[in-house]
């Protein structure tokens, strides 16, 4: 009775706190005090935690997953296949040597299966009945984590693999080299983690002695350098035309995978029809869409008082421009969506933290969180001048 109570004392302790964590630092943040040297070396001290990769996962141990196996056979299961078509079922799915070989229809839902139709036996064999089965889902957009937000890479990599994505593309994962090894144990299955693509952003890399990538020379050498470190994309801003040609060039001719972050700083000079001309394959978040679509301006009309540094005007000033762009279903809106299918081009708009912030009370009570957020993670989200993406640090219920 006593371990009961005990445990109901320090849940509802744990709801409190991480309110009046809240609470807290949103009347710190809106008190106009000038900052204190505690909360100077508060930040500093975040920053620089910040800045360091987490911690490598540990080795993968015995009862830690199975396989793989010469032939493995999934029986009786309803298959999502990811095209668009319906599931259908009951279906047996064949995998050889790590790779899928055989789908097979096998019957009626509610009929007995006939045996005799079904694939042979294999090495190891899982009944699906009543269960469905999808592929594996590919995050396109992921950081591990640091040292401060979330320091150890196996909290990240299991929460990714229980909701079922089993491909990442880290931009960046880590520091480069941290990030090239968990990328080769997690193909050796020594860890357990996600399948792992590794793009870095220009100039990373702790032996790269090229300097600064401000030339289309040490543009071109950098993506090469970094095709022979077994980098396979490279993660981009919105850099000067030429070097954005340049890299994305190379890049191309080294069968390399491209996607950009077109920052608001550069977008300008490079939005997203501008880049996909030079070449490249993907756009993360969605920055530089509406700039291809402006009707009468050439860059956004900022407020008087703007400042990208200040992540309130930046997260706040990028979707008013809604009303700049050109009508849903216009030729110029059409024009753009198929010459981006022409391309082939992706669109990954990220907007997980975008919708969060619609609604920070209802993200910040989720039921989830006792059991699965980190206190790092907490203490990270708080309201924050300069955590990034915390800027609700002035917000109030109105």
């Amino acid at each position: 009775m006593d371990k009961i109570n005990n445990c109901t004392i320090e849940k509802a302790f744990y709801k409190m706190s991480k309110y009046i964590v809240i609470f807290l630092s949103i009347i710190i943040s809106v008190s106009g005090q000038e900052l204190s040297n505690q909360k100077k070396k508060e930040i500093f001290e975040v920053q620089r935690l910040s800045s360091m990769g987490p911690n490598s996962a540990p080795d993968r141990k015995k009862d830690e997953g199975k396989g793989p196996y010469k032939r493995l056979v999934i029986r009786g299961g309803t298959v999502i296949d990811g095209t668009g078509g319906p599931p259908r079922g009951p279906m047996d799915i064949v995998i050889e040597d790590n790779m899928i070989v055989k789908v097979q229809n096998i019957g009626y839902p509610g009929i007995p299966i006939n045996d005799s139709i079904r694939p042979k036996k294999g090495d190891y064999e899982i009944n699906a009945s009543g269960m469905y089965i999808l592929p594996g889902f590919v995050d396109l957009h992921i950081h591990t984590g640091n040292q401060y937000k979330a320091p150890d890479a196996e909290y990240t990599y299991k929460l990714w693999m229980a909701h079922g994505i089993t491909t990442v593309r880290g931009v960046a994962l880590g520091p480069t080299e941290w990030a090239l090894n968990e990328k080769e144990r997690s193909a050796k299955n020594e860890i357990v983690a996600p399948r792992i693509y590794v793009y870095d952003r220009p100039g990373n890399g702790a032996d790269w002695k090229g300097g600064p990538i401000n030339d289309v020379k040490t543009a071109k050498n950098w993506v090469r350098y970094a095709k022979k470190k077994g980098i396979d994309g490279l993660k981009l801003t919105s850099p000067r035309p030429q070097i954005m040609k340049a890299l994305l060039d190379e890049a191309n001719s080294n069968g390399m995978g491209s996607v950009a972050h077109l920052e608001q700083v550069g977008v300008a000079d490079m939005n997203l029809i501008d880049a996909a001309r030079l070449g490249l394959k993907n756009q993360t978040h969605f920055y530089g869409l509406f700039e291809a679509l402006y009707k009468n301006n050439d860059v956004q009309p900022w407020p008087y008082d703007m400042n990208y540094n200040n992540e309130q005007h930046r997260f706040g000033q990028v979707a008013r421009q809604w009303n700049l762009i050109h009508e849903r279903g216009s030729d110029e809106w059409n024009d753009l969506i198929n010459e981006l299918l022409e391309y082939n081009f992706i669109i990954d708009p990220t907007m997980t933290a975008y919708v969060a912030t619609r609604d920070v009370m209802r993200a910040q009570t989720a039921v989830w969180h006792e059991k699965y957020t980190l206190p790092s993670l907490w203490n990270y989200y708080v309201p924050s001048r300069y955590n990034h993406g915390a800027y609700y640090f002035d917000w109030t219920t109105a």
